[in-house]
């Protein structure tokens, strides 16, 4: 769900992404909330996947711990490009409090707090 990083420095984290019809989170040409969500998870997961890592381990695997504060102003659809944003409040340990942000045409159309987890 991310075409291109934008950037990823000082705990903010910026993508693109081009909703195509056939997207496995369109529904009728509408993306819905999961695919909202999932945008704005594997955005987060860019910024960790951004970090070099010199041990030659895989990039951890992540999971979606919780959600507070959703937000869906609007529905984008298909063919909308999507610019998102994540800010990390906190980081402990494997976990993450993140806030995301997902904007359509400069318009903020969906918010929230993610916290995210990391394994391995």
């Amino acid at each position: 769900m991310v075409d291109k990083l934008v950037r990823a420095e000082g705990g903010i984290v910026e993508t693109m992404f081009l909703i195509t019809n056939d997207n496995v989170f369109c529904d009728h040409g509408i993306f819905t909330e999961a695919g909202l969500l999932e945008n704005m998870a594997q955005t987060a997961a860019a910024g960790v996947g951004s970090k070099p890592d010199l041990s030659g381990k895989a990039p951890p695997i992540g999971f979606i711990g919780g959600v507070r504060n959703l937000k869906i102003l609007r529905f984008p659809s298909a063919g909308d490009e999507l610019f998102t944003r994540i800010t990390v409040e906190h980081e402990v340990f494997d976990a993450s409090v993140v806030h995301g942000e997902v904007f359509l045409n400069g318009e903020l159309i969906t918010s929230c707090q993610l916290k995210i987890f990391l394994i391995g």
